[in-house]
């Protein structure tokens, strides 16, 4: 039986305890390990670069961005950053949107120099 069964295991059997005995469980705090971030986003002078740093990794990897087709044209990587903003509430200004846009597409996107290179 694995770590995580044994785990599970225990919940259940607590709960079952708990409910029989008419008290409340316990918190349970987990210790989760994650593998060290291997993805990066691609350097650039662009404002946008910096933009995307700050806004984009706090709340996924840069890995999001590099599984984006290569030839996703503009109006894809705006309506992917706004859609970060509203509905998921990303705390970003509306005013860093063209900036991040302008560098996502020039740099992931259809202007990049691999979707216009054929790679």
């Amino acid at each position: 039986m694995n770590t995580s069964s044994r785990l599970k295991n225990l919940f259940r059997a607590t709960a079952l305890l708990a409910s029989v005995c008419g008290t409340a469980l316990p918190a349970l705090a987990l210790e989760i390990d994650l593998p060290a971030e291997t993805a990066l986003y691609q350097q650039s002078d662009m404002p946008g670069y910096t933009l995307t740093l700050q806004n984009c990794l706090m709340c996924h990897s840069a890995q999001y961005v590099q599984y984006q087709p290569k030839t996703s044209p503009r109006s894809y990587w705006e309506a992917t950053v706004k859609k970060m903003k509203h509905p998921f509430g990303a705390p970003f200004p509306e005013g860093d949107i063209p900036a991040m846009v302008d560098y996502l597409t020039k740099t992931y996107g259809a202007e990049s120099s691999a979707a216009n290179s054929g790679k």
